[in-house]
């Protein structure tokens, strides 16, 4: 069994492999149940609508048997260490999809107790699946990834990060993180991206609206609030003036072809516009279907390939 924790745990040829199936499953649908007779636990310790519904289309359209957890269903709430929990959980399912709005170590923890493989599906550093739906609806639009220049704006959040790292595991993809100083990504994920694309990752990051080189292919934001958790800061909002896409931003960085993507949930007139969200431009919507070609992609991978000796 092979665990997504982080995408820096794979290689390019990986990360192509998954956006391929995920492409293909959008395309042709599901013609096999892979995981006929399969067992997939949902363990979400936080609020969710299409990761945590997505990852359940996506287990049983597969075949597979679910259960949920919320935050207090597992005795990790009690005190048991993770790799107690996992050692028995290994028992009875065969991949356990985690989410928290906390960083992802539990998650390795129990990646590390000899039992399921752990899909890592949002921690406060990555959304690892994210950025697999988000390449997929790219490859599904495009076709081809290569020369393409993607524009992410807003919070250097977890979508931020994971698209950064995919970014860099994709050759030829070009990201552009457009984030407001003092909530920019993490300048450890933008080492981690360099590494994985040993030195020729075309991943930079901007603080300044008016330094956007336009146009690009594909405008990317997320909502500003990440999870929901409120900011340290009362005026936070000041910092991300500039930083809402709107009609008059699409028009600075667009060309005819250019299309839209938010990863959802969105606050209508904070970081996008109901003209652009809802608008031809638009593909939000699709994307959000491919948080479940993507999740379909992953919890095969996850379960049915034999990870290599020390294999993340």
């Amino acid at each position: 069994m092979r665990h997504l924790i982080s995408l820096a745990d794979l290689g390019p040829r990986d990360l192509a492999r998954l956006v391929a199936r995920a492409a293909r499953i959008g395309r042709e649908g599901v013609r096999e149940k892979t995981l006929a007779d399969r067992s997939v636990g949902i363990y979400f310790s936080k609020s969710s609508t299409r990761t945590r519904t997505s990852f359940w289309g996506a287990a049983s359209r597969l075949g597979a048997h679910t259960i949920t957890y919320g935050p207090d269903d597992l005795q990790l709430s009690t005190g048991e260490t993770p790799e107690d929990t996992a050692r028995v959980l290994g028992q009875y399912l065969d991949a356990l999809v985690v989410r928290t709005n906390g960083p992802a170590d539990e998650m390795r923890r129990l990646a590390a107790g000899g039992g399921p493989a752990v899909v890592n599906a949002l921690s406060i550093e990555e959304h690892p699946t994210q950025a697999i739906a988000d390449l997929t609806t790219l490859t599904e639009e495009f076709g081809s990834l290569e020369g393409r220049h993607l524009l992410c704006v807003g919070e250097g959040n977890s979508s931020g990060s994971a698209l950064a790292l995919a970014a860099a595991l994709t050759p030829g993809l070009r990201l552009t993180l457009l984030c407001p100083a003092g909530y920019e990504v993490p300048k450890d994920v933008l080492e981690t991206a360099d590494r994985l694309g040993a030195g020729n990752a075309e991943v930079t990051q901007i603080t300044d609206p008016a330094d956007v080189p336009g146009p690009v292919d594909a405008v990317y934001t997320s909502r500003w609030q990440t999870m929901g958790v409120p900011k340290a800061d009362p005026d936070w909002l000041t910092a991300f003036e500039g930083f809402r896409v709107d009609q008059g931003f699409i028009d600075r960085v667009a060309a005819p072809h250019t299309v839209f993507l938010h990863d959802l949930p969105a606050v209508r007139g904070q970081e996008v516009t109901d003209d652009v969200l809802d608008g031809a431009r638009s593909r939000a919507w699709r994307q959000s279907h491919h948080k479940m070609t993507a999740a379909m992609a992953v919890l095969e991978r996850a379960v049915l390939e034999r990870a290599a000796p020390g294999d993340a």
